[in-house]
């Protein structure tokens, strides 16, 4: 009879256990007295032009966007954390060749990049020094319809990084 017992509270106990999941920001690396975060423009190291502004944006938004902290570009104002992003690689290249052209019709953009995020004292609260993130894009051949297509693609692949960086700041993974 005991064993019947102890298996009928454990089964009743069940639904308690949880399973698994949290709140958004329930495992943060962000300590409790952190309010402002600055996000100053990204570093460079590739000779590509405004993706650094661009990469700086969207993470900027995504940060104002999921969280309540106030976030600026400014690291100046003695915010209570600063993230430095530094861009280590931008690499285009072909995917698809067009044989009656002898053009390339589709590329790949590929970018390296590395974050660090210091509490006000400067402890590393997160750090990842090898994001690298991938955006396809098709290029045009007529000219008179010409649409430059890869800064575009820069535009997506930054609102990618920048939600995927601000998941992994938020929630630890």
């Amino acid at each position: 009879m005991r064993p019947i017992a102890f298996f009928a509270l454990a089964l009743a106990l069940l639904p308690l256990s949880g399973c698994g999941y949290h709140t958004l920001g329930a495992a943060t690396h962000l300590p409790p007295g952190v309010s402002t975060l600055a996000v100053p423009l990204f570093a460079t190291r590739t000779e590509a032009y405004r993706t650094e502004t661009v990469m700086t944006q969207a993470v900027i938004r995504e940060f104002a966007t999921r969280t309540r902290l106030r976030v600026t570009p400014d690291a100046n104002g003695d915010p209570d954390a600063v993230l430095h992003g530094t861009i280590l690689k931008e690499v285009v290249s072909p995917l698809t060749y067009n044989s009656t052209t002898q053009q390339s019709s589709s590329y790949l953009i590929t970018m390296v990049v590395s974050v660090t995020l210091n509490a006000r004292d400067g402890k590393i609260l997160y750090e990842n020094k090898n994001y690298v993130f991938r955006q396809q894009y098709q290029s045009t051949t007529n000219l008179s319809s010409f649409f430059e297509e890869d800064p575009a693609a820069v535009e997506r692949l930054s609102r990618e990084f920048a939600r995927q960086l601000v998941a992994d700041v938020l929630e630890g993974f």
